[in-house]
């Protein structure tokens, strides 16, 4: 069983804590090393997040046809109307240095010749995605990330140790409290920065192209700390995974649409167009909404992505993955439509920061997908996430730094908060599973990519019936998985309830126009 029956909770200290291995993680630590200790904590293995699962690529301007401007520009309007200006800014004029140092450090992009090799995506005015063995960049970029940072004598990683709260002292964030899984142990780990990059949400909903990991963690434990999140109604929703009984919802990625394939209803007509005038290429929320209102229209589960019309040897070269992983359901893309539908991907909002992983929290720092410094608005373009997580976690890794030499002493004896909580029983696992599996199937069902005020209200009465499963600490990962996706659940819902207007990937049937009026911004803190 988990030992909390102590007073005080065995404590260990380090310069720097980053909570999670992904790309923002990984790019803050390296920047944190060459400034202290730095200790990087995963709840699972390293590699099994979402950073790994990237398949298109990275949107970076280093094509001689492409300038920083027509980067800013397609970002803003994918983001409709609602980016931060100054922080895409930053993400397009910084991206081309972080890509070229990704390459310094071993990422192996693929090439046409001795030149980088460009791909065009959905909403990007110029083919500006680079990308690595096809259709596997985030897998790439994560080899070399985490194999540079063996090298680092100052990081030290702990995989299955699952971070369960930030400790809060007179309203400085100074570490969290930490289970050893493997020990069964609740122990204290003190910093002086703490940097959360923790990944997204997108396991809250049934169908989701996230793997299990992606609980919105990160976010929870940043607003029980009292930290603001922001734009927690805008999630998005990949238009194209892949479609099968019994099958995962395996992300199709957009490349396949930039490089030529179609988009076809069940009776293999065309349909995007009656949506948008850039078709098939429109961006990710109109082309998501564009698929269900079809599939209403058609009576279908799916409609199909359709390749057949081109090279077989081309697309086989530039998508293997997803051409061997659609052979194993018995799919030859080069033969057969594919049947998708479109399923959770990516959340835009997150904990608010400054443009330098700053919350409102001091010492508390957030980058990558856990984060929100408004760069995506209201609609992420594709493949800024990359690149977001280069960018934005280097910044926070830097002004953590710079932020540590306020801190001269760490508390060497942390009080255990959890000593008057009821601790659940081994017997109330099957319990915790089933309400797992109800919240995802109302969200996606209630809060998902068509939303109304009867939905969301409906979803958060549901959500209130299960407070008591936030009063218990819990002796496994599962348990505490699940009251962060409680948290996360109820957060995104009171913003969708909130936002009484569609903009972006929030869209109410009875609020379907955008309001002039309407916040720029919902930001939601713990009362």
């Amino acid at each position: 069983m988990v030992i909390i029956s102590s007073q005080y909770l065995p404590v260990k200290s380090t310069d720097f804590l980053v909570i999670g291995s992904g790309v923002a993680g990984l790019r803050a630590a390296i920047e944190l090393s060459r400034h202290g200790k730095v200790l990087v904590l995963t709840k699972d293995e390293a590699t099994a997040g979402s950073t790994g699962f990237a398949q298109g690529g990275i949107a970076v301007v280093l094509s001689d046809e492409d300038e920083i401007t027509f980067h800013f520009d397609d970002t803003i309007r994918a983001g409709a109307g609602l980016c931060d200006e100054e922080a895409v800014r930053v993400l397009v004029e910084e991206g081309p240095e972080r890509i070229l140092e990704l390459i310094s450090w071993g990422t192996e992009f693929d090439r046409e010749g001795t030149k980088l090799a460009f791909t065009q995506e959905a909403a990007h005015s110029k083919r500006r995605i680079v990308h690595a063995q096809g259709d596997s960049t985030g897998k790439e970029v994560e080899r070399s990330l985490l194999f540079y940072v063996r090298t680092l004598k100052d990081v030290q990683k702990l995989d299955f140790h699952y971070t369960i709260d930030l400790i809060i002292q007179d309203g400085v964030c100074l570490g969290v409290y930490l289970l050893d899984e493997e020990g069964k142990k609740i122990s204290a780990v003190t910093a002086k920065a703490t940097i959360l990059a923790t990944g997204g949400s997108g396991f809250l909903y049934q169908q989701t192209s996230n793997p299990p990991v992606s609980t919105g963690d990160g976010m929870a434990m940043a607003y029980r700390a009292g930290a603001d999140l922001v734009d927690m109604e805008f999630v998005q929703f990949h238009p194209t995974t892949l479609y099968l009984p019994g099958a995962p919802f395996f992300l199709l990625s957009e490349a396949m649409r930039g490089e030529g394939a179609r988009l076809l209803n069940i009776y293999g007509q065309e349909f995007t167009h009656k949506y948008h005038p850039e078709k098939d290429l429109a961006p990710r929320d109109i082309v998501s909404r564009a698929i269900v209102s079809e599939m209403v229209e058609t009576h279908s589960l799916h409609v199909y992505l359709d390749l057949t019309h081109l090279n077989p040897d081309f697309i086989r070269k530039r998508f293997p993955r997803i051409c061997s992983t659609c052979l194993s359901y018995g799919i030859d893309v080069t033969r057969h439509r594919i049947p998708v539908s479109p399923a959770a991907h990516y959340m835009m909002g997150g904990i608010r920061t400054d443009l330098n992983g700053a919350t409102n929290i001091p010492g508390l720092y957030a980058a990558g997908e856990a984060a929100c410094t408004g760069v995506h608005g209201a609609n992420r373009l594709a493949s800024n996430s990359l690149l977001e997580g280069v960018v934005f976690g280097a910044r926070a890794g830097s002004a953590a730094a710079h932020y540590s030499r306020k801190i001269k002493k760490l508390p060497e004896r942390v009080l255990n908060p959890f000593l008057e909580k009821p601790v659940a029983g081994e017997d109330q696992i099957a319990e915790v599973d089933e309400v797992r599996g109800i919240l995802r199937k109302l969200l996606w069902d209630r809060v998902g990519i068509i939303r109304c005020g009867k939905s969301l209200s409906e979803a958060m009465a549901m959500l209130q019936e299960w407070k008591p499963f936030m009063e218990r600490i819990y002796r496994h990962r599962k348990g505490l998985e699940l009251q962060n996706m409680i948290t996360v659940a109820t957060l995104i819902t009171q913003a969708a309830l909130m936002r009484k207007e569609s903009v972006g990937a929030h869209y109410r049937t009875d609020c379907p126009h955008k309001s002039e009026t309407g916040p720029r911004h919902i930001v939601l803190r713990k009362s």
